[in-house]
Formats: structure tokens, sequence, C-alpha cells
């Protein structure tokens, strides 16, 4: 079971202060958050990708190779990379790229976004969304396992014998989840594949992530990937804590009312029934979190969004503290607890690598059988020669 943060990379003014950070200090903000996350014992951590104020990660793959070199064991994802907007083409290269810099410690998770005039402004039409996702992901794949790529599609000009440069780390691709908080025809894609689907349910009830998630499960299944309860599954969560609850909420009251995102909508204490967002103490997360599979499933990637809404980078990294050393802890022990023997862990790297030289090795056995001259007892009775 994995534990990460990932950041939408807001610059949000600060309600308490007033004031909202630089573009230079959220982007160096967040490269501490990640280094703090691998200091506290943390797997993961995700950026999401975004071309309009008042985000600033528009260049995931950049942030995250700067990252790499300043962490040892962090795996680096995203949190969305655009799979409509972005040119596939692009995408392979750039995280071909991040596999070698970082040593394999990469992932993604690809989706459409939220904000609706990035399509235009990379030439392309909303109402084209699904399509988009479908086709350039199939591409994608292709890159990253041909050598050399034909291909003609509805959406970008023809490829003739093209090469993606660099190849991907050892030949094996990076994993890849698909990101959707409403659409059961990406949580079909990614069971079509065999991918990871990561159901980022910070907004809505649990019973509608649960639909989406069985849905992914079922179909996982049903094309052949294995029972449902191999299927790879992530979650998005997020929580506030003090050593006190009252003191927690009195803390992120002023940060929840006007965040960009729920700001202004409804309370704190209907938005926390109604959502996974916990604001309290660390034994209220620990709660919370520790049954969530009572509703998905075991699953494999827990992530919370921690920095946001303007709050201090000093008060983040606080949050790190608590969530790295009392939380996360206990939550390993209790999620590991009756998980039953054939629950896999998320696809690393190394796994990968080794699944592909066995079913390398495991074709030339079966290439080297069907070369051999006859079956067994035909050998016997062939002259050996000394």
């Amino acid at each position: 079971m994995e534990f990460g943060i990932f950041t939408v990379g807001d610059r949000t003014v600060d309600p308490v202060t007033g004031r909202a950070p630089t573009e230079h200090e959220r982007i160096t903000a967040m490269v501490t958050i990640a280094q703090k996350a691998e200091e506290v014992g943390l797997d993961v951590f995700a950026t999401g990708e975004h071309h309009n104020p008042p985000f600033v990660p528009s260049s995931p793959t950049t942030l995250l190779g700067y990252i790499a070199a300043k962490t040892e064991t962090l795996i680096l994802s995203t949190a969305t990379t655009l799979i409509t907007t972005s040119d596939p083409v692009k995408i392979a290269e750039d995280f071909a790229m991040l596999q070698h810099l970082s040593g394999g410690r990469v992932d993604l998770t690809l989706g459409r976004g939220n904000t609706g005039p990035v399509y235009p402004w990379f030439g392309q039409d909303i109402r084209q969304g699904i399509p988009l996702a479908l086709e350039n992901y199939a591409l994608l794949r292709r890159l990253w396992r041909e050598e050399f790529v034909d291909w003609e599609g509805q959406f970008r000009t023809p490829l003739q014998g093209f090469q993606s440069t660099p190849r991907p780390l050892d030949g094996v691709p990076p994993f890849v989840w698909h990101g959707s908080i409403r659409s059961p025809e990406i949580a079909e894609q990614a069971a079509y594949y065999g991918d990871g689907f990561f159901a980022n349910n910070i907004f809505w009830p649990k019973e509608h992530y649960m639909k989406l998630i069985g849905y992914y499960r079922a179909r996982f299944e049903h094309y052949g990937h294995g029972p449902a309860s191999e299927a790879i599954v992530g979650l998005g969560g997020q929580a506030f804590m003090r050593t006190k609850s009252q003191d927690a909420v009195s803390e992120f009251r002023p940060y929840f009312d006007n965040a960009p995102v729920y700001g202004h909508g409804p309370t704190l204490e209907d938005f926390t029934e109604q959502t996974p967002l916990t604001v309290g103490s660390p034994q209220q997360v620990i709660d919370r979190y520790a049954g969530m599979r009572e509703h998905f499933g075991d699953y494999q990637r827990q992530l919370f969004l921690m920095d946001h809404a303007g709050l201090p980078l000093k008060t983040v990294l606080e949050q790190l503290d608590i969530l790295g050393g009392e939380v996360v802890p206990v939550l390993r022990k209790e999620l590991a607890r009756n998980r039953p023997a054939n629950v896999p862990s998320t696809p690393t790297h190394a796994s990968l690598v080794a699944v592909a030289r066995q079913s390398a090795a495991g074709a030339a056995d079966a290439a080297d059988a069907a070369d051999a001259p006859g079956d067994a007892a035909e050998l016997a009775e062939t002259p050996q020669r000394s």
C-alpha cells in the first residue's frame, strides 16, 4: 500500500494574511513539499498539470525532473497529465526522459483535467474530450512499445516510421493510471488495458465513487486481467489535523471558506460529512481512511491533498510531519491487516522489468520448442554423435 500527496499547484491568497505567494515562491515550495514528503516516509509525490492562473505547474516533467535530482526513493507521478490536449508524442518522450533521470521512479495519471478553456488553447474541441482521450492513449501506448510507428487517426497528423526518443528505460514504459471523477468511459479504458484507475474522490459522496470503481473492477475482470479484487485502484483524499480537533476546525475554516474550488459553497461541516475531507485530530483521520476499503475494496494508493487554499508553507510542512509521523504508520498496519494475498501492489519499474523479462524468456522457450526436431521419443531414437 502506497501513501503520498498530490498538489494542484494553486497560488491562492492566504485569507488570514491577505497575501498570495509569487509564482516563484509557489514553485519552490512544491519542491520543498516533495522533499519533506520523502523525509517523513511517504511514498509518492504527484503534481497536477494546469495552464491557467492561479495554478503554476504547467510543465510537470520539468518539476518532477528537478525533484528527482533532490530525492532518492520518492515515486514521482502526476495527478493529471492532460492526454486530451497534450501531444502523445511529447508525453511519450517527456516521461521516457523522466524515467531515465529518476532511475525508473515514475508513473503518471492521465486525465482530461477540469479547465474547459484549455481545449481551444491547444487547438482542440472540448466536445471531443472522450474520443481524444481514447485515441491519444492508443497512440501513446504504441509509441512506448514499438520501435517504429505508422499512425493515422482523427486528431493529429499522421506518423510514418516515427521513433520516439529516448526509448523507455529498460524497454519498459511507465505504469499508467487513468484518472476520472465522473466518466465510466475512462474507467472502461483503464480496465481494457489492465492499467490502474485513480478516483480522486475529494468532491462527491462515496456512493458515486463506489459505482465508478465497482464498474472498473468488473470490467478489469471481464477483459481477462484477473479477478476484480486484483485491479489497481488509487484514491484521493484531504485532511487537516491538529492535536485537538477543535483547533484544526478553527484554523482550517477560513481556508475552506475561501478556497477557489469549494469556497463560498457548502459549509465545512456539510462538506466533511459528504466527502473524505477530514478536519480534526490524527486519530479521526486514521479512523476515516482505515475504513475506505469497506467501500472500495483493498486498494493500492492513497494520496492526500495538503497544500492548497492558500495554506502557508510552514503549516503544510507541519501537516506532513503529522501525516508521516502519526497517521500513515498506523494506516499501513490497518490496511495491511487481513489483506488477501492475491491483492497486488502498485507496479513499479523493477516489477514491470521482471515481468517483461519473464515474458521474453517464455516467448524464447516457446520459439525454441517450435524449432526443435520432433518430440522426446523421436529424439531418443536419433543417433547421437560422440
